[in-house]
């Protein structure tokens, strides 16, 4: 198991375990299905990949609980813009 999913931090983070394991669910998939990962880890564990995107604050779930990728503060950079239509 992986350490930061026994932290009650992460946990909080998310709003609950339900929220957390629909997020890294959702997550995993799109990361499965070719999304880019949002954070710069060595591994190709892709669950650690989620595990780093929650704790960085990079994806949350909305209302309908839809993963979200947090757009970065003004000035703070963050990754860059893909135009997926192309």
């Amino acid at each position: 198991m992986i350490d930061e999913l026994r932290e009650e931090q992460i946990v909080n983070k998310v709003g609950g375990r339900f929220k957390l394991s629909t997020l890294i669910q959702k997550r995993l998939v799109a990361l499965q299905k070719g999304a880019p990962p949002l954070v710069h880890l060595h591994t190709p564990d892709k669950m650690k990949i989620v595990i780093q995107e929650i704790l960085q604050d990079k994806i949350y779930l909305d209302v309908d609980q839809n993963v979200r990728i947090r757009t970065p503060e003004p000035g703070r950079g963050g990754p860059p813009a893909m135009d997926l239509d192309e």
